[in-house]
């Protein structure tokens, strides 16, 4: 999953370009939004992932897992698969695009760059009251 997280969301070359999703321990937030994302919402995700993964052969016309295309390609499949005109393909790619734009927005890093002060540390449990 982070290989697409990373797709939809890539570091640039600029030394003054926002941070990607791969700098901001993407890893951590994706075990936690496991952990504690609903269980149908998890399962979009994960098939999200798969099939963004999967999908190379029809939108790049190579028979590769996303994560064997080189960074031209990767970007083109990103590309037309979240514009792609079958609307349940695009949904799958919008639930990726929405955790990725989770991690990236809520780091303290982005939110420095965007003039934004840091979000407070989160409860260490689900509020009741």
């Amino acid at each position: 999953m982070k290989k697409s997280l990373v797709a939809f969301f890539p570091s640039s070359e600029r030394p003054d370009a926002m941070p990607g999703v791969e700098t901001l321990d993407v890893d951590a937030f994706v075990a936690r939004y496991a952990e504690e994302s609903a269980p149908l919402m998890w399962i979009g995700v994960v098939l999200g992932a798969v099939v963004f993964t999967v999908t190379p052969v029809f939108t790049v016309y190579r028979p590769l897992p996303s994560f064997w295309l080189s960074r031209e390609l990767l970007d083109r499949h990103t590309d037309r698969l979240a514009s792609h005109p079958v609307y349940l393909l695009r949904q799958m790619v919008f639930l990726l695009k929405m955790v990725g734009g989770i991690c990236w927005g809520q780091h303290p890093l982005v939110r420095e760059r965007l003039a934004l002060a840091p979000y407070p540390e989160d409860p260490p449990r689900w509020r009741t009251s």
